[in-house]
């Protein structure tokens, strides 16, 4: 049986997968980010699961086919070293899984952090989107939206 889950699951179905699964996360954060449904699937530990199943999946591929998990350090040494992992079928897909599950993680903070200083929906839709593509600018943006909207500055909260 097991056998037959990963002749589907190819690195490219399960790509294809991640991708199109994670949207509906973000749908509910851009347009019923109020709603318990948004409340429970996606500001709450439910995608984190998800995505580290898919994670743990792939690292039990990965080590049925030998591949050698002590070369991801490489990446510390270099950027010629980092340039040739990423030249692995296998390191993207661990980065891209651990890229759109930090990404949603940091979309569903920014929903739960305006609902609590009460910020508009209509404030939070652009940083929520940017976040989407480029996490760390859309977190950016709606640090300079709360900035104004909170008139408070906190760097941690």
């Amino acid at each position: 049986m097991f056998e037959q889950i990963s002749t589907f699951f190819t690195i490219e179905m399960i790509y294809l997968w991640l991708n199109i699964g994670v949207i509906p996360f973000w749908f509910l954060l851009i347009f019923f980010p109020n709603s318990k449904v948004c409340g429970f699937f996606v500001t709450s530990i439910f995608p984190i699961f998800i995505l580290t199943g898919v994670y743990f999946y792939l690292l039990y591929i990965f080590y049925s086919n030998d591949y050698n998990f002590l070369n991801n350090f490489n990446l510390y040494l270099g950027f010629e070293h980092l340039r040739e992992l990423f030249s692995s079928k296998s390191f993207i897909m661990l980065f891209w899984t651990h890229f759109l599950a930090i990404n949603l993680f940091c979309g569903g903070w920014i929903v739960r952090d305006s609902q609590k200083i009460s910020m508009s929906r209509s404030f939070v839709v652009l940083p929520i989107v940017i976040t989407y593509f480029i996490g760390p600018f859309g977190i950016f943006f709606y640090w300079l939206f709360r900035i104004f909207i909170a008139k408070r500055i906190s760097l941690y909260d």
